[in-house]
């Protein structure tokens, strides 16, 4: 249905923008194909481009006749896209395209995340480049690549490869503001040596799969309370140690970013405690249901026997290691931390239990802090590496990357705020994001670049949930090219 969900919308130039960006696949480190369809794009419209070491292009658009020596501006977006699919959709994100759905007012995809985040901004800059409706100065549009899983592009930037001065981040998701801060980041992950022992011969093996969590981005959606299916399987482990079974493996989430949607796990049990174990199981799965009634409604826990010739794995967790994973993902922090004082509604620090993976004899558990204080960022970071050292696990931590301090004196901020009360009669929101935008970096790199961040409405960005909002779009592009007409002085 793809070409034929953007029919008829406004204004198709973006959509049909975004319509060519989604047929191309472009997985977080595998942003091969985005970057030669770029090329392709500024070779196509006679543009000058740049590309450095790391992949990262920016476009050169000559300005409107009459406008060379108005100010530069720097249109910045990321290419990658996290991607994220419903358990039983067929989809090979590197060589698949997405499949655009209309759902009334939205667009979203069929089965997978959808990515807006950060396609239509991406969209909207390539639309930008060619139209001639409008005035503007001399533009720079900014793609950077691998933002989702390690802000790669970003901290890779090398000083002169962008010139201009003010630089409009089109990577945020909520129609009527302008963002003007946001979080620095960091991970941190435990691995343990895992320690083995024989399954016992008469035991049966059984699936546990926890599923239909929303999931969403580990910033953003942080404070919602929704539900993490790795603490839920702790939680539900934990209950199951009444009963004598073996753990043989474990699985869950699947991104740092993402709050974990989906987690699964396989036992050994012996048979006469079946209907004693499922009696438990069904019990959890009630009380998960009126736990998270509102955040996570469509939640399952499923419990299924499953054939000895389909699991190849030949051992068991020791029982004293599989306790102390158990005991590890009980103990690990996870959710708010922290609110701003200073602008309500804001989450100052937080942390997100992401990931849990088990490869041969390792396990890892992989966590994400955030932060707008970088003393915060590091104090929860010191509280994860504990718990994973009192284990006894080998620990690992990011870089990480800065925030963005929020300067409510931007001229660009001040012009911006003029432009949308002119468009939509009203003021715009001032915020920030508990995300870790671009911004943060480049701001640093580039000491006194004036910047802002604004998008259309999107939600559930990170799942498979992901949609944006097709009116907003509109509001969206009508705002930036009204922008930069006024940076221009026209």
């Amino acid at each position: 249905m793809s070409l034929k969900a953007i029919e008829g919308l406004y204004p198709s130039i973006v959509w049909k923008r975004f319509y060519d960006l989604s047929q191309v696949p472009r997985p977080s480190k595998s942003e091969e194909r985005i970057r030669l369809f770029l090329r392709n794009f500024a070779g196509q419209n006679n543009f000058d481009f740049r590309e450095d070491e790391t992949g990262n292009i920016v476009i050169l658009v000559p300005p409107t006749p009459g406008c060379e020596n108005k100010p530069t501006v720097v249109i910045q977006n990321h290419v990658d896209m996290v991607c994220e699919k419903n358990k039983g959709t067929e989809h090979d994100f590197t060589k698949d395209p997405i499949e655009l759905v209309r759902d009334g007012e939205w667009i979203t995809a069929n089965g997978t995340t959808l990515g807006a985040d950060n396609g239509i901004g991406a969209a909207a800059a390539l639309a930008i480049a060619t139209e001639h409706d409008f005035d503007h100065g001399p533009l720079e549009l900014l793609f950077t690549v691998d933002e989702e899983t390690g802000l790669t592009g970003a901290n890779n930037l090398q000083k002169g490869f962008i010139s201009g001065k003010i630089l409009l981040n089109l990577d945020t998701e909520e129609d009527g503001a302008f963002y003007v801060g946001c979080s620095g980041g960091m991970d941190s992950a435990g691995t343990f040596r895992v320690e083995y022992e024989d399954i016992v011969t008469s035991y049966e093996p059984y699936l546990i799969f926890i599923s239909g969590l929303k999931g969403g981005h580990s910033g953003i959606n942080i404070a919602e309370g929704r539900a993490n299916s790795i603490k839920l399987m702790g939680i539900l482990l934990s209950r199951l140690q009444k009963y004598d079974y073996q753990l043989v493996y474990m699985q869950g989430g699947s991104k740092r970013n993402a709050i974990a949607r989906e987690a699964e796990a396989i036992i050994f049990i012996d048979e006469a405690n079946e209907s004693a174990i499922r009696e438990l199981i069904n019990e959890f799965s009630i009380e998960c249901s009126l736990e998270y009634k509102y955040s996570d409604p469509e939640i399952r826990v499923q419990f299924e026997k499953k054939a000895h010739s389909s699991v190849t794995i030949m051992n068991a967790y020791k029982d004293s290691f599989k306790k102390k994973i158990i005991e590890t993902i009980l103990a690990m922090p996870h959710g708010v931390i922290s609110m701003n004082q200073n602008i309500p509604g804001l989450v100052e620090t937080s942390t997100n239990l992401a990931t849990l993976n088990t490869a041969s004899y390792e396990l890892t558990i992989g966590t994400s802090q955030r932060s707008s204080i970088e003393s915060a960022k590091k104090n929860v970071a010191l509280s994860v590496r504990s718990v994973f050292e009192l284990a006894g696990a080998k620990v690992t931590t990011g870089d990480g990357y800065p925030g963005w301090q929020p300067n409510v004196d931007s001229n660009i901020l001040k012009l911006s705020k003029r432009v949308f009360k002119k468009l939509f009669g009203k003021e715009p929101e001032i915020k920030a994001v508990h995300a870790g935008l671009e911004c943060g970096i480049l701001g640093d790199k580039y000491p006194g670049l004036d910047m802002i961040s604004f998008g259309p409405t999107i939600v559930g960005a990170h799942s498979p949930d992901e949609k944006v909002k097709i009116e907003d779009v509109d509001k969206f592009y009508r705002l930036l090219k009204s922008i930069l007409t006024e940076i221009a002085g026209r």
